[in-house]
């Protein structure tokens, strides 16, 4: 996997925060151990935290009408997620699970009221940071309803380069292994979807795999599929 310190400055919430409101924020998390497999919150607890990725992963998922999961985002060392708002109460409309070992620092919605309150600068960044979330999850259901698991397949293997990518030559490896139940989760499909639409992209030379690693050779091909908007990598990630 590449670099989650170089992957924050590009993606994370520091690219969103000036390093004086960072100060701020960092002064009122706390911290938090979480193990692979654990919950940070359900589907319909109290939402009033938030929660700063300072090493590890974390999986933000939906459970559907079906009974499936549908996993919506991986959060990685730089990145701030959890549903908030500073002047309301609201529940949680996602899960988040911890995917590997992490270090977490917890915001209070207490303590962030009253940053938002005596900083101005802070509550407009706090304010852009809102609206980037909401077009990062906007962008994903378009990509789901709109254009079918084709479309939503190659649009996913665009965030994974996005995140992931490494350069090689005219192709991009990503540098994640990732499973194909994985990633049907991810675009609300069966494994066996995945399995057939990733073996028809193969034979077309858009992919190739190897070792359980894919390298995107046709990146235009996955753009075409999914009517790519060339959102910016901030919005096109997972």
């Amino acid at each position: 996997m590449t670099n989650a310190n170089s992957e924050a400055v590009q993606t994370g919430i520091a690219a969103f925060f000036s390093e004086d409101n960072m100060e701020r924020l960092y002064s009122v998390m706390y911290a938090k151990s979480a193990k692979a497999g654990t919950r940070l919150y359900w589907e319909e607890d109290t939402a009033d935290k938030l929660y700063y990725v300072k090493k590890g992963q974390v999986r933000i998922s939906k459970t559907v009408d079906n009974g499936r999961t549908l996993t919506l985002y991986i959060h990685k060392a730089g990145d701030l997620f959890g549903q908030i708002d500073p002047f309301r109460n609201s529940a949680q409309i996602f899960t988040a699970e911890v995917i590997e070992d992490s270090e977490i620092g917890v915001i209070q919605q207490k303590d962030l009221e009253v940053l938002l309150w005596q900083h101005g600068d802070l509550a407009i960044e706090f304010m852009k940071w809102m609206g980037l979330m909401h077009r990062m999850t906007q962008s994903k259901f378009r990509d789901l309803l709109m254009f079918g698991k084709p479309g939503a397949l190659c649009s996913l293997l665009i965030r994974l380069s996005n995140t992931y990518g490494v350069p090689e030559g005219d192709a991009v490896r990503i540098d994640c292994k990732i499973t194909n139940g994985e990633m049907a989760d991810m675009i609300g499909t069966t494994r066996e979807s995945v399995n057939r639409m990733l073996g028809d992209m193969r034979k077309d030379n858009v992919i190739s795999l190897q070792d359980g690693t894919i390298t995107v050779k046709n990146i235009a091909y996955l753009r075409d599929v999914c009517s790519c908007e060339n959102c910016p990598k901030e919005i096109c990630r997972m």
